[in-house]
């Protein structure tokens, strides 16, 4: 078996249809050892027995096999198998007699419809199990009408003998059959188990980068398929943050420091972005962008926006790698009605267009080192709650003249409080007289 399986494994079948295939290679090796063993015993006991059919059979069942592993054309190979089960077993005992004095050889014959139902399936199982029906049916016609249990001349110990052997021997292929079929089939289930176990995986990785690169709610629509993606926000917050002399350091480190140097910074950001539930929109150069409420979820996202300019400020003052470089940052911030959409088909972008984003990108041009500028619409949303410079008028390319604030610290910060309060006291405390 192991031979004949080697020798089968030259095709490309899929594991279904080699187990199928396996299956009546064994069915078919069984059989003819069955039968060998049979004419064996027959002739150990002294009994003669015509052999022209049982070596017809094997002439054709071996013959088969033959132009199997030549032409590989299974159909014509599970035909002529199936049809040997069949009508070789009653053929046999009408050559010796009635289905007692054959010992009931014929129950091999149910090897034909059981074969078909593990190699072919259910439906094509069925015309089998009706031929064995049939066939069966006039075998007992025959015996009632015309067979005679003396005709052979085989004394009823020895029947009786064969009738176990048969039942023994036809029980046994059919059960080991059934068993290498059971066998294979929990084989193919756990291989099916790893490769969706794989699938999942390669598919939850799959998600993770299209999470990485696309809004949750955006990365569902375009699995969805549906179509253009575009969208009108009427209120968010964006805000540009734009690394300070990174360029002229660009120019004294070498690529992969410099690379790693970026990605420590951006890493961080993200981590922000994470954690103020803001969505990160994509990196230009040394430049970050960040929108909040595009989802909704959080009512304060302008307030979301300032928390994370204030402590990408702290970060970049405050982590060891960065801060030795004395880079530094300068933010824009604005709050106004945006479009939002995925544009391309390849290398896709999840992007943000209109007046809002404008104005960020310009007050991101218009700052100095360490200064976080907000538009008026942003400030009236923050002012209670966050420190801000007096206002200041600046000349925005395309919008003329504009007051922005300069964004110093959320109130109640200890460390900014320490800062402040002693600058008020000092400008608060009289003049002493003349």
């Amino acid at each position: 078996m192991a031979k004949l399986s080697a020798i089968a494994e030259a095709t490309m079948d899929p594991q279904e249809d080699k187990l199928r295939r396996d299956l009546l290679i064994f069915a078919c090796a069984f059989m003819n050892l069955a039968v060998v063993l049979w004419l064996a015993i027959y002739w150990v006991m002294g009994l003669s027995f015509p052999a022209n059919i049982p070596l017809a059979y094997q002439l054709i069942s071996v013959a088969s096999l033959i132009h199997y592993f030549k032409t590989r054309r299974l159909e014509v190979f599970r035909l002529v198998q199936l049809g040997l089960f069949l009508f070789a077993p009653f053929i046999m005992q009408w050559s010796i007699g009635s289905s007692v004095t054959s010992s009931g050889v014929t129950l091999w014959a149910l090897l034909a419809p059981v074969s078909a139902l593990v190699v072919s399936g259910w439906r094509d199982s069925v015309p089998w199990f009706i031929a064995y029906i049939v066939m069966t049916a006039v075998s007992g016609f025959f015996d009632y009408y015309i067979g005679s249990g003396s005709d052979s001349g085989v004394p009823m110990k020895t029947i009786g003998f064969f009738f176990a052997l048969n039942f023994a021997a036809m029980s046994s292929i059919i059960y080991f059959l059934l068993r290498y079929f059971v066998v294979e089939m929990d084989k193919i289930r756990i291989q099916l188990d790893l490769q969706h176990q794989l699938l999942a995986e390669e598919q939850a990785r799959s998600e993770r980068v299209l999470l990485n690169v696309l809004p949750g709610s955006i990365a569902q629509r375009l699995k969805n398929n549906q179509g253009l993606i575009a969208d009108g926000h009427a209120d968010v917050t964006v805000m540009f943050a734009d690394l300070v002399n990174f360029t002229q350091l660009t120019e004294s480190l070498p690529p992969e420091q410099m690379v790693g140097l970026l990605n420590t910074i951006f890493s961080g950001f993200d981590e922000l972005s994470e954690k103020y539930g803001v969505e990160k929109i994509k990196t230009i150069g040394d430049a970050y962008m960040v929108v909040g409420g595009l989802d909704r979820d959080r009512a304060n996202y302008t307030g979301d926006i300032a928390d994370m300019a204030l402590e990408m400020r702290r970060f970049m003052a405050g982590h060891p790698v960065v801060s030795k470089f004395k880079l530094g940052i300068h933010a824009g911030i604005a709050t106004g009605p945006v479009v939002a959409g995925v544009i391309g088909t390849k290398r896709f972008v999840y992007d943000l267009w209109g007046d809002t984003v404008n104005v960020a990108s310009r007050l991101t041009d218009e700052a100095v080192q360490n200064v976080i500028q907000v538009d008026k619409t942003t400030y009236n949303r923050l002012r209670h709650d966050y420190d801000f410079e007096p206002p200041a008028t600046i000349s925005i390319k395309g919008k003329g003249e504009m007051i922005t604030y300069r964004l110093a610290a959320r109130l109640g910060d200890p460390g900014h409080m320490a800062k402040v309060l002693p600058l008020r006291a000092k400008r608060e405390t009289p003049a002493p007289p003349a």
